[in-house]
């Protein structure tokens, strides 16, 4: 049996938003991607919390401070015919790295998707992060090397959109 772990693990709340928020904007400056945010707190508390839900977070906590984040949502495949669950974002809090909060994570959201009938786990790690890749294989993680991401944003969309 595993030790005991100092964190704990709880769905976030629309009064979350700011703490959301914050773990996106240290994700970004991990990433080397701060000026890609263009999230507010306006656009998070509808999308993760009004009428459609787009996604679902957890949080962790140690004691009363904020450790960490998890943003997920539901995927679908036709080949499994069952929906997956996708982890968009992973942010661990420098001061709390290396004491096993990200695993934690990770094995909070696998519980979820076998309990809610996923056929798989599924999210994306940038290319020069060895270190998190490295996490990721020891986990049983595979690469999906066959598989090239595609992405339509900003002006490439709304000109794609417009033909609709």
């Amino acid at each position: 049996m595993p030790p005991a772990s100092p964190f704990t693990l709880r769905s976030a709340t629309p009064d979350d938003v700011p703490l959301i928020l914050e773990c996106i904007r240290g994700l970004a400056e991990y990433e080397r991607l701060p000026h890609e945010v263009v999230a507010t707190e306006e656009l998070l508390r509808e999308s993760l919390f009004g009428a459609r839900p787009a996604a679902e977070v957890v949080l962790a906590h140690e004691g009363d401070e904020p450790a960490g984040f998890a943003l997920f949502f539901h995927n679908y495949s036709t080949f499994l015919g069952r929906p997956g669950l996708y982890l968009e974002d992973l942010f661990v809090f420098p001061r709390f790295r290396g004491r096993g909060l990200g695993r934690l994570l990770l094995a909070h959201l696998a519980t979820l998707a076998v309990q809610r009938g996923c056929g798989r786990f599924e999210w994306a790690v940038l290319d020069w992060n060895v270190d998190a890749i490295g996490f990721y294989e020891a986990l049983g993680a595979k690469a999906m090397s066959d598989w090239t991401v595609y992405r339509l944003t900003g002006d490439a969309l709304q000109r794609l959109a417009a033909e609709g």
